[in-house]
Protein backbone atom coordinates (compact mmCIF):
# COMPACT_ATOMS: atom_id res chain seq x y z
CA UNK A 1 0.00 0.00 0.00
CA UNK A 2 1.25 3.50 -1.04
CA UNK A 3 -0.52 6.45 1.05
CA UNK A 4 -0.15 10.28 0.39
CA UNK A 5 -0.39 12.37 3.23
CA UNK A 6 -1.46 15.68 2.05
CA UNK A 7 -1.29 17.86 5.73
CA UNK A 8 1.19 20.40 7.32
CA UNK A 9 4.47 18.83 7.70
CA UNK A 10 5.76 20.48 10.90
CA UNK A 11 2.07 19.80 12.75
CA UNK A 12 2.75 17.12 15.85
CA UNK A 13 -0.75 15.53 14.50
CA UNK A 14 0.91 14.90 10.98
CA UNK A 15 4.20 13.57 12.08
CA UNK A 16 2.21 10.86 14.67
CA UNK A 17 0.29 9.62 11.86
CA UNK A 18 3.54 9.54 10.10
CA UNK A 19 5.35 7.89 12.70
CA UNK A 20 2.48 5.05 13.09
CA UNK A 21 2.79 4.61 9.30
CA UNK A 22 6.04 4.11 9.16
CA UNK A 23 6.49 2.01 11.87
CA UNK A 24 3.67 -0.39 10.21
CA UNK A 25 5.74 -0.83 6.91
CA UNK A 26 3.59 1.65 4.61
CA UNK A 27 5.14 3.76 1.82
CA UNK A 28 4.16 7.34 2.62
CA UNK A 29 4.54 10.18 1.30
CA UNK A 30 3.97 13.76 2.87
CA UNK A 31 3.01 16.51 0.58
CA UNK A 32 2.94 20.14 2.59
CA UNK A 33 3.29 23.33 1.49
CA UNK A 34 6.85 24.92 1.96
CA UNK A 35 5.63 27.13 4.65
CA UNK A 36 4.72 24.11 6.71
CA UNK A 37 7.92 23.01 6.46
CA UNK A 38 9.22 20.49 9.39
CA UNK A 39 12.71 21.63 10.51
CA UNK A 40 13.19 18.03 12.61
CA UNK A 41 15.43 15.39 11.74
CA UNK A 42 13.25 12.83 9.21
CA UNK A 43 16.36 10.35 8.75
CA UNK A 44 14.28 8.26 10.98
CA UNK A 45 11.33 7.22 9.29
CA UNK A 46 12.90 4.54 6.25
CA UNK A 47 9.16 4.47 5.08
CA UNK A 48 8.60 7.93 4.35
CA UNK A 49 9.75 11.00 2.17
CA UNK A 50 8.49 14.60 2.48
CA UNK A 51 7.69 16.86 -0.82
CA UNK A 52 7.18 20.35 -0.32
CA UNK A 53 4.99 22.51 -2.42
CA UNK A 54 6.33 25.97 -3.42
CA UNK A 55 3.99 28.90 -2.13
CA UNK A 56 4.81 31.63 -4.04
CA UNK A 57 3.59 34.60 -1.98
CA UNK A 58 2.49 34.88 1.19
CA UNK A 59 -1.47 34.57 1.22
CA UNK A 60 -3.57 31.41 0.98
CA UNK A 61 -4.82 32.47 -2.65
CA UNK A 62 -0.99 30.92 -3.44
CA UNK A 63 -2.52 27.28 -2.58
CA UNK A 64 -4.28 27.47 -5.89
CA UNK A 65 -1.19 28.14 -7.55
CA UNK A 66 0.70 24.44 -6.26
CA UNK A 67 -2.15 22.23 -7.86
CA UNK A 68 -0.73 21.60 -11.02
CA UNK A 69 2.48 20.56 -9.05
CA UNK A 70 0.58 18.77 -6.46
CA UNK A 71 -1.49 16.44 -9.64
CA UNK A 72 2.06 16.14 -10.89
CA UNK A 73 3.08 13.90 -7.75
CA UNK A 74 0.33 12.31 -7.80
CA UNK A 75 0.34 11.25 -11.31
CA UNK A 76 3.66 10.32 -10.92
CA UNK A 77 3.36 8.68 -7.82
CA UNK A 78 0.38 6.84 -8.38
CA UNK A 79 -0.74 6.64 -4.32
CA UNK A 80 -2.87 3.65 -3.81
CA UNK A 81 -4.73 6.22 -1.28
CA UNK A 82 -4.89 10.19 -1.01
CA UNK A 83 -5.55 11.40 2.07
CA UNK A 84 -6.06 15.26 2.74
CA UNK A 85 -5.96 16.60 6.71
CA UNK A 86 -7.68 20.18 7.30
CA UNK A 87 -10.44 20.44 4.90
CA UNK A 88 -10.55 24.40 4.86
CA UNK A 89 -6.65 24.57 2.75
CA UNK A 90 -5.16 21.10 2.24
CA UNK A 91 -9.02 19.60 2.05
CA UNK A 92 -9.74 22.69 -0.59
CA UNK A 93 -6.33 21.86 -2.82
CA UNK A 94 -6.77 18.19 -2.36
CA UNK A 95 -10.24 17.85 -4.03
CA UNK A 96 -9.47 20.01 -6.87
CA UNK A 97 -6.55 17.43 -7.62
CA UNK A 98 -9.28 15.00 -8.76
CA UNK A 99 -7.40 12.07 -7.54
CA UNK A 100 -8.66 9.00 -6.34
CA UNK A 101 -9.82 6.94 -3.57
CA UNK A 102 -9.69 10.43 -1.95
CA UNK A 103 -9.67 10.63 1.71
CA UNK A 104 -10.54 13.92 3.67
CA UNK A 105 -9.98 14.18 7.56
CA UNK A 106 -11.37 17.28 8.72
CA UNK A 107 -9.55 18.88 12.27
CA UNK A 108 -11.90 21.35 14.37
CA UNK A 109 -11.39 25.28 13.07
CA UNK A 110 -11.84 24.00 9.24
CA UNK A 111 -15.21 22.58 10.04
CA UNK A 112 -16.23 24.63 13.31
CA UNK A 113 -15.62 27.97 12.18
CA UNK A 114 -13.82 28.51 8.51
CA UNK A 115 -17.18 27.58 6.74
CA UNK A 116 -19.07 30.01 8.93
CA UNK A 117 -17.03 33.09 8.01
CA UNK A 118 -18.32 33.72 4.52
CA UNK A 119 -20.68 31.83 1.30
CA UNK A 120 -17.44 31.70 -0.21
CA UNK A 121 -15.80 29.35 2.37
CA UNK A 122 -18.81 27.45 3.04
CA UNK A 123 -18.82 26.21 -0.91
CA UNK A 124 -15.28 25.55 -1.05
CA UNK A 125 -15.86 23.43 2.01
CA UNK A 126 -18.75 21.51 0.39
CA UNK A 127 -17.35 20.74 -2.39
CA UNK A 128 -14.03 19.52 -0.69
CA UNK A 129 -16.50 17.05 0.73
CA UNK A 130 -18.20 16.48 -2.29
CA UNK A 131 -15.44 15.21 -4.03
CA UNK A 132 -14.16 13.14 -0.80
CA UNK A 133 -14.72 9.22 -1.44
CA UNK A 134 -14.43 9.18 2.29
CA UNK A 135 -14.80 11.96 5.06
CA UNK A 136 -13.34 11.03 8.44
CA UNK A 137 -13.64 13.11 12.11
CA UNK A 138 -11.99 13.03 15.19
CA UNK A 139 -15.39 12.76 17.47
CA UNK A 140 -18.97 12.30 16.82
CA UNK A 141 -19.75 16.25 17.84
CA UNK A 142 -17.90 17.15 14.72
CA UNK A 143 -19.43 14.54 12.77
CA UNK A 144 -22.64 16.52 13.46
CA UNK A 145 -20.93 19.60 12.60
CA UNK A 146 -19.61 18.12 9.07
CA UNK A 147 -22.98 16.78 8.46
CA UNK A 148 -24.09 20.66 7.99
CA UNK A 149 -22.33 20.44 5.14
CA UNK A 150 -22.70 17.41 2.94
CA UNK A 151 -25.26 14.50 3.51
CA UNK A 152 -22.68 11.99 3.15
CA UNK A 153 -21.63 9.38 5.75
CA UNK A 154 -18.52 10.32 8.17
CA UNK A 155 -16.27 7.95 9.91
CA UNK A 156 -15.46 8.97 13.60
CA UNK A 157 -11.51 7.97 13.84
CA UNK A 158 -10.88 9.01 17.32
CA UNK A 159 -7.84 10.69 18.05
CA UNK A 160 -6.26 8.53 20.50
CA UNK A 161 -2.47 9.21 22.36
CA UNK A 162 0.17 6.56 23.04
CA UNK A 163 -0.17 5.04 26.13
CA UNK A 164 3.55 4.07 26.67
CA UNK A 165 4.60 7.83 26.32
CA UNK A 166 1.21 9.01 27.97
CA UNK A 167 1.33 7.30 31.42
CA UNK A 168 1.93 8.40 35.03
CA UNK A 169 5.73 8.65 36.10
CA UNK A 170 5.18 8.32 40.08
CA UNK A 171 7.19 11.79 40.10
CA UNK A 172 8.88 12.49 43.56
CA UNK A 173 6.41 15.60 44.56
CA UNK A 174 5.72 18.34 47.10
CA UNK A 175 2.38 16.17 48.36
CA UNK A 176 1.55 19.44 50.44
CA UNK A 177 0.59 21.74 47.27
CA UNK A 178 -2.02 20.60 44.97
CA UNK A 179 -1.22 21.73 41.16
CA UNK A 180 -3.75 22.66 38.63
CA UNK A 181 -2.73 22.81 35.28
CA UNK A 182 -3.49 23.27 31.49
CA UNK A 183 -1.34 22.70 28.35
CA UNK A 184 -2.97 24.56 25.16
CA UNK A 185 -2.05 27.14 22.99
CA UNK A 186 -2.95 30.76 24.52
CA UNK A 187 -5.86 31.21 22.67
CA UNK A 188 -9.19 32.83 22.55
CA UNK A 189 -10.57 29.01 22.07
CA UNK A 190 -9.38 27.68 25.05
CA UNK A 191 -11.12 30.05 27.47
CA UNK A 192 -8.08 30.25 29.78
CA UNK A 193 -8.88 33.66 31.14
CA UNK A 194 -12.14 31.97 32.65
CA UNK A 195 -9.29 29.54 34.23
CA UNK A 196 -7.35 32.25 35.80
CA UNK A 197 -10.64 33.63 36.99
CA UNK A 198 -11.63 31.04 38.90
CA UNK A 199 -8.68 30.36 40.50
CA UNK A 200 -8.86 34.03 41.60
CA UNK A 201 -12.58 33.38 43.38
CA UNK A 202 -11.04 30.20 44.43
CA UNK A 203 -8.88 32.25 46.36
CA UNK A 204 -11.25 34.55 47.23
CA UNK A 205 -13.61 31.57 48.61
CA UNK A 206 -11.13 29.20 50.55
CA UNK A 207 -8.96 32.11 52.35
CA UNK A 208 -5.06 32.97 51.93
CA UNK A 209 -3.90 30.16 53.88
CA UNK A 210 -5.44 26.79 51.83
CA UNK A 211 -4.96 28.63 48.70
CA UNK A 212 -0.83 29.00 49.14
CA UNK A 213 -1.09 25.31 49.27
CA UNK A 214 -1.92 25.13 45.91
CA UNK A 215 -0.40 26.13 42.65
CA UNK A 216 -1.69 26.83 39.08
CA UNK A 217 0.38 26.08 36.42
CA UNK A 218 -0.22 27.15 32.68
CA UNK A 219 1.72 26.03 29.78
CA UNK A 220 2.03 26.84 26.34
CA UNK A 221 2.60 29.57 24.06
CA UNK A 222 0.13 31.57 21.63
CA UNK A 223 -0.84 35.31 20.79
CA UNK A 224 -2.62 35.95 24.33
CA UNK A 225 0.17 34.76 26.55
CA UNK A 226 1.40 38.65 27.70
CA UNK A 227 -2.81 39.29 28.20
CA UNK A 228 -3.17 36.63 30.24
CA UNK A 229 0.06 37.62 32.16
CA UNK A 230 -1.33 40.69 32.89
CA UNK A 231 -4.38 39.10 33.63
CA UNK A 232 -2.89 36.83 36.17
CA UNK A 233 -1.76 40.06 37.76
CA UNK A 234 -4.74 42.03 37.92
CA UNK A 235 -6.85 39.29 39.68
CA UNK A 236 -3.57 38.94 42.55
CA UNK A 237 -3.32 35.99 41.62
CA UNK A 238 0.58 36.08 39.87
CA UNK A 239 2.14 34.94 42.90
CA UNK A 240 0.55 31.08 42.70
CA UNK A 241 0.62 30.97 39.09
CA UNK A 242 3.36 29.81 37.28
CA UNK A 243 3.36 30.75 32.72
CA UNK A 244 5.78 28.62 31.19
CA UNK A 245 5.41 29.21 27.36
CA UNK A 246 5.66 26.94 24.63
CA UNK A 247 7.65 23.68 25.52
CA UNK A 248 8.25 20.67 23.13
CA UNK A 249 5.86 18.39 22.56
CA UNK A 250 8.11 15.73 23.94
CA UNK A 251 8.02 17.21 27.27
CA UNK A 252 4.07 17.40 27.83
CA UNK A 253 3.76 13.87 29.04
CA UNK A 254 6.32 14.89 32.37
CA UNK A 255 4.82 18.13 33.07
CA UNK A 256 1.27 16.74 32.78
CA UNK A 257 2.58 14.34 35.89
CA UNK A 258 3.41 17.56 37.82
CA UNK A 259 -0.12 18.16 37.60
CA UNK A 260 -3.18 16.89 40.14
CA UNK A 261 -6.17 18.16 38.34
CA UNK A 262 -5.88 18.78 34.03
CA UNK A 263 -8.19 22.06 33.61
CA UNK A 264 -9.96 22.30 29.70
CA UNK A 265 -12.03 25.42 29.95
CA UNK A 266 -12.46 25.65 26.23
CA UNK A 267 -14.91 27.49 24.15
CA UNK A 268 -14.47 25.86 21.49
CA UNK A 269 -13.25 21.99 21.01
CA UNK A 270 -13.69 19.64 18.25
CA UNK A 271 -12.10 16.80 20.11
CA UNK A 272 -9.99 16.86 23.32
CA UNK A 273 -6.92 15.00 22.98
CA UNK A 274 -5.12 17.52 25.75
CA UNK A 275 -8.06 15.60 27.98
CA UNK A 276 -7.49 12.22 27.13
CA UNK A 277 -3.63 12.86 27.35
CA UNK A 278 -4.27 13.93 31.07
CA UNK A 279 -6.50 11.11 31.76
CA UNK A 280 -3.62 8.48 30.51
CA UNK A 281 -1.23 10.35 32.75
CA UNK A 282 -3.91 9.16 35.54
CA UNK A 283 -4.40 13.24 36.27
CA UNK A 284 -8.09 14.02 36.83
CA UNK A 285 -9.65 16.07 33.92
CA UNK A 286 -12.20 19.26 34.52
CA UNK A 287 -13.65 20.12 31.23
CA UNK A 288 -16.08 22.45 29.74
CA UNK A 289 -19.31 20.95 27.39
CA UNK A 290 -18.12 21.70 24.52
CA UNK A 291 -17.27 20.17 21.16
CA UNK A 292 -15.87 16.37 21.37
CA UNK A 293 -14.98 17.06 25.01
CA UNK A 294 -17.62 15.69 27.15
CA UNK A 295 -17.43 12.12 24.88
CA UNK A 296 -13.57 11.87 26.04
CA UNK A 297 -14.54 11.55 29.66
CA UNK A 298 -16.49 10.36 31.77
CA UNK A 299 -18.47 12.89 34.37
CA UNK A 300 -17.71 12.14 38.33
CA UNK A 301 -15.80 9.39 37.15
CA UNK A 302 -12.60 10.79 35.62
CA UNK A 303 -13.45 14.15 36.53
CA UNK A 304 -16.15 16.68 35.87
CA UNK A 305 -17.68 18.34 32.59
CA UNK A 306 -18.45 22.24 33.82
CA UNK A 307 -20.71 24.81 31.82
CA UNK A 308 -18.36 27.03 29.30
CA UNK A 309 -17.53 30.46 30.71
CA UNK A 310 -17.80 29.70 33.47
CA UNK A 311 -15.25 30.64 36.53
CA UNK A 312 -17.51 29.86 39.31
CA UNK A 313 -17.25 26.54 38.12
CA UNK A 314 -14.60 26.17 37.84
CA UNK A 315 -13.66 27.70 41.32
CA UNK A 316 -16.02 24.99 43.22
CA UNK A 317 -14.19 22.04 41.27
CA UNK A 318 -10.89 23.60 42.49
CA UNK A 319 -12.42 23.32 46.31
CA UNK A 320 -13.30 20.00 45.60
CA UNK A 321 -10.57 18.51 44.88
CA UNK A 322 -8.56 20.34 47.73
CA UNK A 323 -11.47 18.89 50.36
CA UNK A 324 -11.46 15.74 48.94
CA UNK A 325 -7.82 14.97 48.00
CA UNK A 326 -8.74 11.22 47.45
CA UNK A 327 -10.38 11.91 44.34
CA UNK A 328 -7.92 12.98 43.11
CA UNK A 329 -5.94 9.53 42.59
CA UNK A 330 -9.14 7.85 42.38
CA UNK A 331 -10.90 9.42 39.42
CA UNK A 332 -6.86 9.19 37.99
CA UNK A 333 -7.17 5.75 37.82
CA UNK A 334 -10.53 5.72 36.35
CA UNK A 335 -9.53 7.90 33.64
CA UNK A 336 -6.23 6.34 32.25
CA UNK A 337 -8.67 2.83 32.42
CA UNK A 338 -10.96 4.78 30.23
CA UNK A 339 -8.22 5.91 27.84
CA UNK A 340 -7.00 2.30 27.65
CA UNK A 341 -10.29 1.22 26.90
CA UNK A 342 -11.46 4.03 24.23
CA UNK A 343 -8.46 6.05 23.59
CA UNK A 344 -5.45 4.19 22.66
CA UNK A 345 -3.76 5.03 19.85
CA UNK A 346 -2.38 1.92 18.60
CA UNK A 347 -6.18 0.79 17.96
CA UNK A 348 -7.87 4.49 17.12
CA UNK A 349 -4.66 4.41 14.27
CA UNK A 350 -5.77 0.96 13.48
CA UNK A 351 -8.93 2.00 12.13
CA UNK A 352 -7.30 3.91 9.46
CA UNK A 353 -5.74 1.09 8.15
CA UNK A 354 -8.86 -0.92 8.06
CA UNK A 355 -11.01 2.23 5.94
CA UNK A 356 -7.79 2.03 3.87
CA UNK A 357 -8.54 -1.66 3.72
CA UNK A 358 -12.09 -1.86 2.80
CA UNK A 359 -11.37 0.95 0.25
CA UNK A 360 -8.84 -0.84 -2.18
CA UNK A 361 -11.62 -4.00 -1.61
CA UNK A 362 -14.16 -1.99 -3.05
CA UNK A 363 -16.08 -1.40 0.12
CA UNK A 364 -16.61 2.31 0.52
CA UNK A 365 -19.91 2.21 1.21
CA UNK A 366 -19.83 -0.55 3.43
CA UNK A 367 -17.19 0.88 5.82
CA UNK A 368 -18.73 0.33 9.46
Amino acid sequence: MKVVVFAPANNVHTKKWLDYYNEQGIETINISFDTHRDEEDRSNWEWVKTTYLKVKFPNKLAYFLTIPELKKILNTEKPDIFHSHYISSYGVMGALANYHPYVVSVWGTDIYDFPTKGILNKKMVSYALKKADVICSTSEAMKHETNKYTNKPIEVTPFGVDTNVFAPLNLNRNKDIIVFGIVKTMDESYGINYLLQGYARFKETVGPEKYKKTHLKIVGGGPLLSELKQLAQNLGIVEQTTFTGRIPHGEVPAVINEFDVFFVPSILESFGVAAVEAQACEVPVVVTDVGGLPEVMLDNETGFIIPMRDADSISQKMEFFMEHPEKISEMGKRGRENVMEHYSWQENANRMIKIYKRILEGEVDNIE
